[in-house]
């Protein structure tokens, strides 16, 4: 019995073991079986990436793919099968791509990561490889409802598309240009004007919040050269650079402000700019980082505006604010140069945000923006099996855990029943051939009684002895060998009436109903799991379904998707009944047929040492 314990509590560790690595975890779970690759993003915010402590919030994470990061060559052609998960690895994200092209092994995707964490490490999924799979893109997803326009450049020969909901495409083409800083760009010549429209979403109040943001590459210092303008009457808003120093300036009912001067920009490479207005302030950032501003808030202005250039003569300004140079002339010269991913928000969003669209959207953003190597969901046991194991409710994983105690247990009896079976039927014949030599003296094979068997007359060796003792032949003659030695002992005469050689037999026939429980114990755990394994896998069937129709009534959301995961988990628990009876069956069935051999052996035994007893010991033999 202890053998049996140790078995079993052995095969149950490994059951509980395999239970919870089959439990999926949200590091290593597979969000949908039907993608068959996918890598770990990690964005990383803290000290040792990109060093940002201040708050971020939902934002527009760009994802640059190429073939050192991304293999083209088990996605779709047209990207199409891509999608984006959060840290999670259930919760699709927004996104949309803005160029992807698997011949040149080359992609840009905006992915919206919501309530990015300043000093932290955030993981988001990239799943690709899927045949099946249409576009899932939203561009009017991946930005909030307070981002009114954004333009990615990428049209070539057609008036820039605005890639939020509201719509604000540019009235008239640009020069397009490609390998820009991120796919394609727009190209400034100094005299040819980007107009935007003058929509409602793009009013502003006045003190409105506001937060403009683009990527410039400028060419040769230019003196007043200017970014964005827009006027409506007498107020303005302008952002320019001046012998490649960012300003930005403001005129209103207070006369004309400028930002104080900054450290130019090297040419010939490309810097982030943002303004950022909140209330009575206006904050210049340069690649991510403060560069002044103004002690006055945004003015009313609802008229058009315009990207590379100012439409109108400006009026001399009437005052300025301690920060601001001398009162000068407003810059009226056009931008030469290039310009790329311009976003206008009617929020005034942190210093986290821009320094996030500073460092991640730049070509060395390697600090913030890392890649894991590809994972490939190696077979269904990461697909449809994970997608049913986390849809198992509490009360299906109690039945389960029954379930495996179950089939631990019948395992065991299985494995130990099994095992023995064999010893015995080795001991059995082993002592039937010592047995059936015997010529006159039926008990002298039992010479040294039941616990030490000595010599069997020579028959045997020393190293058999152990194997003899564990023969039922064996004990089933040691009870007639006692029968016999008791009614022999004192006594000359070796002879036996028909009553006590009837007597013996019975004794015979009680140690063989003894032996035969002995062979068929613990058998009934067999049956249990057999008959009973099903049946409970099939209340805790029915109970998932239960609860699972019972939460679809009070979501009101009636669809396959919301079925299915729960149907399917629900018959877990009949697949685990049936996991515990069907080898419970098989073994059953197998062991009965062992047993019901030895059984036959054990009662020809009986009939045979019955006669050989009626030979050796009759009144007849005696005379």
């Amino acid at each position: 019995m202890q053998r049996v314990r140790n078995k079993f509590l052995a095969i149950l560790t490994l059951g509980v073991t395999l239970l919870l690595a089959a439990v999926p975890t949200p590091a290593y779970a597979w969000w949908n079986g039907d993608w068959s690759d996918r890598e770990k993003i990690t964005l990383d915010t803290s000290a040792a990436g990109a060093n940002i402590d201040g708050p971020i919030g939902t934002t527009p994470v760009l994802v640059r793919l190429h073939a050192g990061n991304f293999k083209f060559d088990k996605v779709k052609p047209d990207g199409s099968d891509i999608r984006f998960v959060a840290g999670d690895d259930a919760t699709p994200l927004k996104f949309h791509v803005e160029k992807f092209d698997s011949l040149l092994g080359e992609a840009f995707v905006w992915v919206s990561v919501p309530d990015l964490k300043p000093g932290a490490q955030t993981s988001v999924y990239l799943y690709y490889g899927n045949a099946k799979a249409s576009a899932a893109d939203d561009a009017k997803g991946s930005y909030d409802p307070d981002t009114v326009l954004v333009y990615h450049f990428g049209e070539k020969g057609g008036p820039a598309r605005d890639f939020t909901q509201w719509a604000n495409n540019a009235q008239g083409a640009g020069i397009a240009v490609d390998g820009s800083l991120i796919a394609g760009g727009l190209r400034l010549d100094g005299q040819t004007l980007l107009h935007l429209p003058a929509s409602q979403s793009l009013s502003w109040a006045d003190g409105q919040a506001l937060t403009w943001s683009a990527w410039i590459k400028t060419g040769a210092p230019q003196p007043g050269a200017i970014l964005f303008s827009r006027r409506d009457g007498a107020n303005a808003f302008l952002i320019g650079v001046d012998n490649g120093a960012p300003f930005v300036a403001v005129t209103s009912a207070a006369g004309t402000q400028r930002s104080a001067p900054n450290a130019a920009l090297p040419p010939n490479g490309w810097h982030h700019i943002a303004v950022v207005a909140s209330g009575p302030r206006i904050t210049l950032f340069v690649d991510g980082a403060q560069a002044g501003g103004l002690a006055v808030g945004i003015p009313a202005l609802a008229g058009a505006a315009v990207i590379g250039g100012d439409t109108a003569a400006p009026a001399q300004p009437a005052a300025t604010d301690q920060s601001s140079t001398p009162p000068t002339a407003a810059p009226t010269g056009g931008f030469v140069g290039e310009m790329d991913e311009l976003e206008i928000s009617r929020t005034a969003h942190p210093a986290g945000f821009i320094k996030v669209a500073a460092v991640g959207q730049g070509g060395d953003n390697g600090k913030f923006l890392t890649s894991s190597v590809d994972e490939e969901s190696a077979s269904w046991m990461s697909g449809y099996l994970t997608v049913i194991l986390k849809s198992v409710t509490l009360d299906g994983w109690v039945v389960i855990g029954i379930l495996m105690v179950m089939a631990a247990l019948s395992w065991v009896v299985m494995v130990d029943k099994a095992s023995y079976l064999s010893k015995l039927a080795r001991a059995n014949g082993h002592f039937l051939t010592s047995f059936r030599e015997v010529a006159a003296d039926l008990t002298v094979l039992d010479q040294g009684g039941a616990e030490a068997i000595a010599g069997l007359s020579g028959k045997v060796t020393a190293a058999d002895k152990n194997m003899v003792r564990n023969s039922s032949l064996y004990r089933i003659y040691h009870v007639g060998a006692e029968e016999l030695r008791r009614r022999f002992a004192g006594v000359r005469s070796r002879t036996l009436s028909a009553q006590s050689i009837a007597a013996i037999r019975a004794a015979l026939d009680s140690g063989l109903v003894r032996e035969i429980q002995r062979l068929n114990r613990q058998m009934v755990l067999l049956t249990i799991a057999i008959s009973g394994g099903p049946f409970l896998g099939l209340l805790g069937t029915v109970i998932g379904v239960m609860i699972t129709f019972a939460s679809i009534a009070a979501s009101g959301d009636v669809n396959v998707n919301a079925i299915a995961p729960g149907i399917a988990a629900a018959l877990v628990a009949t697949v685990a009944g049936l996991i515990v009876a069907i080898p419970a069956l098989f073994g059953y069935n197998y062991l009965t047929s062992r047993i019901r051999d030895l059984t036959s052996d054990m009662q020809v035994f009986v009939d045979e040492f019955t006669t050989k007893m009626a030979e050796f010991y009759s009144g007849q033999a005696g005379g």
